[in-house]
């Protein structure tokens, strides 16, 4: 399994897939990924396990294989694990139990493992709920939401992501009705929307690269350097979780 830049082996990066009710071509329910993202760590040079979500308490062996882990966007978290006490609001939509625990338990074995992590979308609100924050079940409706929205985002000079994407200022492509509230334990805020929407969330300190953000960087990142560049960013810091070569011959995705 090699990369096409000199032969180097490809990391493995896990994409944990989404449950959807159907797909083109299938009779029944199917396990998706968006085909903007792992091709967008393809061309990072790195390899995509569509990681079938399964029981949270075997996340940990199977991510063993495992270079780094890409979380990505999907429906709503459910209500209740980050507020006990709340009605559901009648947005929210496509909440999945297994779904949640699955992904939640990815999320906290790659930050307790030290492997690195990007976080997209519902993954940003993963994190953020993992590691003891809140999320606004929804922005304000149609008016105030993110949905099949286009806009701008600064970034803090010298965070993870302003260095991944070598800019303080991006155009970033959102599809979200909810966003994060109050911040998961060590969580800083390296990203803003215009409104203030929190776009992006890192922990400083953190030995692994890790970046969570709120926009959909596969949507442009084929013709958008920036944007590519969170996968770029990514795959060279997996790199460092590669396994020895014999190790790495006899493995398998």
């Amino acid at each position: 399994m090699t990369a096409a830049d000199g032969g180097r082996p490809r990391p493995l990066i896990a994409l944990p897939q989404r449950f959807s009710a159907s797909a083109s071509a299938l009779r029944y329910g199917a396990v998706v990924t968006a085909r903007a993202l792992s091709a967008a760590v393809l061309r990072a040079g790195g390899e995509p396990f569509m990681m079938h979500p399964g029981p949270p308490e075997e996340a940990a062996e199977r991510l063993a294989r495992c270079d780094g882990v890409l979380l990505p966007g999907g429906g709503d978290v459910a209500p209740h694990l980050y507020d006990s006490g709340a009605e559901v609001h009648d947005r929210v939509y496509d909440v999945d139990a297994e779904q949640d625990a699955f992904d939640f338990a990815v999320a906290r074995h790659a930050l307790a493992g030290g492997l690195p992590l990007l976080a997209v979308c519902r993954g940003l609100q993963v994190v953020n709920v993992a590691l003891g924050g809140t999320l606004r079940q929804d922005m304000g409706g149609e008016r105030a939401d993110h949905r099949h929205r286009v806009h701008r985002v600064a970034l803090t000079a010298g965070s993870v992501v302003a260095s991944a994407m070598n800019a303080r200022e991006v155009e970033v492509s959102c599809y979200h009705h909810q966003c994060a509230d109050r911040l998961g334990e060590g969580l800083t805020v390296t990203g803003r929307a215009e409104d203030g929407t929190v776009e992006a969330l890192e922990l400083p300190g953190r030995r692994a690269w890790f970046a969570a953000i709120q926009w959909h960087p596969e949507d442009t990142a084929l013709t958008d350097p920036a944007q590519q560049g969170l996968f770029d960013a990514l795959v060279a810091a997996s790199r460092d979780h590669l396994p020895t070569a014999a190790a790495a011959a006899g493995r398998q995705p």
